[in-house]
């Protein structure tokens, strides 16, 4: 069961041979298949039409808002290997709306298992009654499964509502949610909401705070970013996946949406002029390579700096246009900063390979996590060779 990439669902911004790879249901041997099995898996759940298709399309294949209205529900598990970087490396499992987890044919242990993140996909304009019970049904089943899930809902399709009655519904969902939780003795479980809608920016926003809580090396990132920001003039500053638009991580300040929609719309400015006029290489398709930059001066003072970090990552940065005038501070910053980041993933690739060969010989991961938090540690001791402006 895989999803097959498809011409029609690539939007203006990126054509077809910028995408993920396709999803491989049988590994290359042994190592591959374990490491695939491992991988983090987020749950895509929900009533039938309520939107759950439409979003993996949109954030994940770049299929326009618009062409969603044409997909034919689902009817079987949908399985997707996001394999684009070495931080953005999970399964997504979109699961049709009408399954039974009291089937004897539903393997619980299977499912939520290997489960990172549950997504349970709400539509804001129906009836959500039913929707509810079968949260609080879907909820149940899964943490006594696995009681490390992180339990996302997406109160989605506001588009076509105000801001009023979005915040009114809400309200409404997340104190009946968790009341049916506390009935069932589940008050201890916690449900983070997130209203979205595939017409704006808003899922790919509430997908970044889903991603990132799987990302075990998220606080040297954002920590890299700290240290960055304040040794730069930098206000803020994100770490984007460059073909979902997803930011895997940023600094400790809040993030302002408006912000993070210019920081989206410069990557697909990028990506448009990049794929016309860059430069491809036989070997390489993707024009988004380590010499691609952009910097774009608002009318209001700010300016948005954009830089490669590696094949489909790319730091964007806000700052004022006074700030800008040490660009080559900001340049070296940035370089130390992308050193760390390189050390990052050589550190968490050993960690993987050691895991990955524990489980072939013994099938007991049990001391290669902490060997992770080792390396957060030691990454974090690199980010301060940051040269000071």
């Amino acid at each position: 069961m895989s999803y097959q990439d498809e011409p029609s669902c690539y939007g203006a911004s990126f054509p077809k041979d910028f995408s993920y790879g396709p999803f491989e249901q049988n590994g290359e041997g042994d190592n591959t298949s374990l490491q695939e099995d491992h991988k983090p898996r987020i749950l895509l759940m929900g009533l039938r039409r309520s939107g759950k298709s439409s979003i993996q399309k949109v954030v994940f294949h770049k299929m326009s808002p618009n062409e969603t209205l044409f997909l034919e529900s689902t009817n079987k598990i949908v399985k997707d290997d996001i394999n684009n970087s070495s931080f953005v490396q999970f399964q997504i499992w979109d699961f049709p709306g009408q399954i039974d987890f009291f089937d004897p044919t539903f393997d619980s242990d299977t499912i939520f298992g290997g489960c990172g993140a549950l997504v349970f996909v709400i539509d804001a304009q129906d009836d959500y009654q039913d929707a509810l019970e079968k949260l609080q049904l879907t909820v149940t089943k899964a943490y006594r499964v696995n009681n490390n899930i992180k339990f996302e809902v997406f109160i989605h399709k506001v588009d076509g509502l105000n801001d009023d009655y979005k915040m009114e519904s809400q309200r409404d969902i997340h104190h009946r949610a968790t009341e049916d939780l506390a009935e069932a003795g589940l008050e201890h479980v916690h449900l983070s909401f997130h209203l979205t809608s595939i017409y704006d920016h808003s899922i790919f926003e509430a997908f970044s705070k889903v991603v990132q809580k799987l990302i075990p090396q998220l606080p040297t990132l954002e920590n890299l970013l700290n240290i960055l920001i304040s040794n730069s003039g930098i206000e803020k500053a994100f770490l984007f996946d460059v073909v979902s638009k997803i930011y895997i991580a940023t600094d400790s300040s809040p993030v302002d949406m408006q912000s993070y929609e210019l920081c989206c719309d410069m990557i697909d400015v990028v990506i448009d002029i990049s794929c016309i006029y860059g430069m491809v290489d036989e070997t390489d398709v993707n024009t988004f390579n380590n010499q691609s930059s952009s910097l774009i001066k608002l009318n209001n003072g700010t300016v948005l700096y954009l830089r490669e970090v590696n094949k489909f990552l790319a730091l964007v940065c806000i700052l004022r246009e006074e700030n800008f005038q040490k660009q080559g501070v900001i340049d070296y910053n940035f370089l130390c900063f992308r050193d760390a980041i390189t050390q990052v993933f050589e550190l968490r690739n050993k960690c993987q390979n050691a895991l990955t060969m524990v489980r072939a010989r013994s099938g007991t991961p049990e001391a290669i996590p902490n060997g992770a938090a080792d390396s957060t540690e030691s990454t974090s001791d690199h980010s301060q060779v940051i040269q000071l402006p």
